[in-house]
């Protein structure tokens, strides 16, 4: 894998682009966040699959799908990214999140869990955490089983799982995301077994847009407090969520308030991450920039608007 391009704000965040088998493209990210130095916080955020199947109308990964990572791609990311700063492999962050949650929802490629099983040993990291979003895909069950199996091994107390549900509204969450997959009470039931009392709890994400309902007394009637946390953060600038008119709900705003207000009083813990304005222009946030790369660097009005460096 070769590094062609990247991007960067060195004190936010950097999107590498590189080239993989077969001429194909895939990118990944580093960031902190300010005011943490990387030696308290530090992020990478690594792609499993060149694309993606899901579709889902935000992502521009969901572009197009050519394939999977292996392994050895995937952790190449984290190498190029660690080695940049630490040549011995020893990372000091006192945060250390590896995240798959960039191009491709990581389920689909089981190459992923050989990657959580490596981790451990393949670096000096003791504030290693592993971070897996998903939308949970039907017919990935498998990889779901070992993923737990590999979490109780592992990272008993130090891993974060996250599910994208973005809207309460079945027929609204169909729409936005197509591939079949887990419903709620699915959801619920693989949570109630990955869940450990002292452990993180399983997040939500909703990614908040105009016309995308979000009821809390629907989540409560599935989704228990204590096991589930809230994480609302407004859905990125990318490409394809402009073409398909996707508008960011303002955060706070007087909509969101409410909406923390109505989770809270229902026990919820709530998280509100809006995360640096910046990264939507570096294009760290969400999506891929490599949509831009290949379309002559144009831009977008409100995101991914930084010259991307030719290596």
């Amino acid at each position: 894998m070769k590094v062609i391009a990247r991007t960067e704000n060195i004190d936010i965040a950097t999107v590498y682009i590189a080239e993989g088998s077969r001429g194909r493209l895939v990118e990944f990210v580093e960031s902190v966040q300010p005011p943490l130095s990387r030696d308290k916080k530090w992020v990478l955020i690594l792609s499993t699959l060149y694309g993606c199947p899901g579709g889902c109308l935000f992502c521009d990964a969901g572009e197009s799908y050519t394939g999977k990572l292996t392994a050895r791609e995937i952790l190449g990311q984290a190498d190029y990214m660690i080695r940049r700063h630490y040549p011995d492999g020893a990372v000091p962050a006192e945060k250390f999140k590896v995240q798959f949650a960039r191009m491709g929802d990581p389920a689909f490629n089981p190459a992923v869990l050989e990657v959580l099983e490596e981790l451990p040993s393949r670096y000096a990291a003791p504030g290693l955490l592993p971070a897996l979003s998903t939308i949970a895909p039907r017919g990935t069950e498998g990889f779901f089983r070992r993923l737990l199996e590999i979490k109780e091994k592992l990272y008993s107390g130090r891993f974060q799982l996250q599910f994208s549900i973005h809207s309460t509204d079945r027929e609204k969450r169909d729409w936005l995301m197509p591939a079949r997959k887990w419903d709620f009470p699915e959801i619920v039931d693989y949570g109630n077994r990955f869940f450990s009392p002292g452990e993180r709890k399983i997040t939500l994400n909703f990614a908040l847009a105009e016309n995308l309902p979000v009821e809390p007394e629907v989540l409560a009637a599935f989704f228990r407090p204590d096991r589930f946390l809230i994480k609302i953060t407004p859905v990125n600038p990318t490409c394809r969520a402009e073409r398909n008119g996707l508008r960011p709900l303002p955060l706070p705003g007087e909509m969101g308030e409410r909406l923390i207000s109505a989770l809270e009083g229902l026990g919820y813990e709530v998280l509100l991450s809006i995360g640096e304005r910046e990264e939507n222009h570096i294009g760290s946030n969400c999506g891929q920039y490599i949509t831009n790369y290949l379309s002559d660097e144009k831009g977008l009005e409100s995101g991914y608007n930084y010259r991307l460096q030719r290596m």
